[in-house]
């Protein structure tokens, strides 16, 4: 059984006016392409209102606005980024690189090299979003990134302080005043004041993650595919609803398309956190904007036990999915789609956005069920090499190799293992 006490909400989304968003994205993507940095400027005019003389900070610059940013404010992104790194190395070093003979003379490995250099896009517009450094800049240095370059946009016409400080301390090479698809897209294609990047990698609106979405392959690669913020609960009866309700919440204030999901086995707790989100909202001071989310795309859904619960939650592949019981630690066995997992009341949503080390670039729109989310292994470019030292074994692979091809009527390829075979075996054949 499935009972739905609070239904999504599309008749707001339904009556708002249709952007063509790819069509947009590929315009600007195409006069960037063609006329470089001119194009840049005049979208930054355009969208920002934004023309310094040049979107490249200086190291002077960096000194100067890092000089205005609160101590306290410093000491917390040092803080922050420890975590993140520490968490980013042991990743690192979980993926190992070998060499083994499978057979006399015969040796296959495994190596894992960086990317050479990254594009970061740290978003802006209605927040400040300092934790993307760490996310982004910080882990792509952990793997070994020689370059980093990284935008974030201006924010009311202003420099963010804050984050400047945070891609500063990060690791980034260079960085870029600059936002939105002309920043995706310079760092993607390269414009005369700006160095070509191999891959991109941070969240951004639906404009940024078009212009992703258009430039991967051609151009680079990227992190994985991203769209709004997402939270699912599952709690049961245990839970206190105030915690579930605040928990939701802190993540519909992200935007206006937002789902905000609870999944409980208890209806009188589905009823109190649909109380507490109502009590909620009217003193949240970004109620205006989760409010939006919460009444368009918040649900809250009783089922008959956890089983039932953690295979619904799996159909929704979130990006964050919070679990509230009595014992967290099942869902690791039970759930296998979810961006990330947070374990237990003592664990919020908002730790791993900001501060416990976790990676939060993660899966959106159902990405979950193929895909996880960004982490030092997404820098590195895992490669192979083969080396055969024993005639022996060379001239057997030849025999082999010719064999499978022609197989399949690839001739070229059975002759590239018989030119073996005749060297080190002797064999004859008819086309030599």
């Amino acid at each position: 059984m499935v009972l739905r006490l609070k239904e999504q909400n599309h008749s707001s989304a339904s009556s708002a006016p249709v952007i063509d968003t790819p069509s947009i994205v590929r315009c600007v993507i195409d006069d960037i392409r063609a006329n470089g940095d001119a194009a840049v400027r005049a979208y930054s005019e355009k969208f920002d209102k934004w023309s310094p003389a040049s979107f490249k900070l200086s190291q002077k610059q960096i000194d100067d606005i890092i000089s205005t940013v609160p101590q306290q404010v410093l000491d917390d992104i040092k803080q922050v980024q420890e975590n993140v790194r520490t968490f980013a190395l042991a990743q690192k070093a979980s993926i190992k690189e070998f060499e083994m003979e499978i057979r006399p003379g015969v040796y296959l490995g495994q190596k894992n090299i960086p990317i050479n250099s990254v594009g970061a896009y740290i978003p802006g517009g209605r927040y400040p979003l300092l934790a993307s450094s760490h996310m982004t800049i910080l882990t792509a240095k952990c793997a070994g990134v020689p370059h980093v370059t990284a935008c974030t946009p201006p924010i009311a016409g202003k420099i963010p302080a804050n984050t400047v400080a945070a891609m500063h301390y990060a690791g980034a090479d260079d960085i870029y005043i600059l936002g939105g698809v002309q920043a995706v897209a310079a760092m993607a294609i390269g414009t005369e004041t700006m160095k070509k990047v191999n891959f991109i990698a941070g969240p951004g609106n639906s404009f940024v993650a078009e212009a992703k979405r258009q430039l991967f392959g051609e151009e680079i690669g990227i992190d994985l595919p991203a769209g709004p913020t997402e939270v699912l609960i599952v709690a049961d009866q245990h839970a206190d609803p105030f915690t579930v309700a605040t928990d939701l919440l802190s993540q519909a204030e992200h935007g206006y398309d937002t789902p905000a999901v609870l999944i409980t086995t208890c209806k009188t707790q589905g009823e109190k956190t649909l109380a507490e989100v109502k009590r909620l909202l009217e003193i949240l001071p970004t109620a205006d904007v989760a409010g939006v989310s919460w009444e368009k795309l918040g649900e809250v859904i009783v089922v008959e036990n956890l089983d039932e619960a953690y295979r619904l939650a799996d159909e929704y592949a979130s990006e964050h999915v919070q679990i509230l019981t009595q014992e967290p630690r099942e869902a690791l066995a039970k759930m296998s789609n979810y961006g990330a997992l947070f374990l237990g009341e003592k664990t919020c949503v908002s730790y791993g956005d900001k501060c416990i080390g976790t990676n939060h670039v993660l899966p959106t729109r159902g990405a979950a069920r193929y895909t996880g989310g960004l982490w030092v292994g997404k820098f590195l470019k895992t490669v192979t090499y083969q080396e055969v030292t024993s005639s022996q074994e060379s001239g057997e692979l030849g025999r082999l190799c010719g064999r499978a091809a022609r197989a399949e009527n690839f001739e070229g390829h059975a002759r590239s293992g018989d030119v073996r075979a005749h060297q080190y075996l002797s064999d004859k054949f008819e086309w030599m």
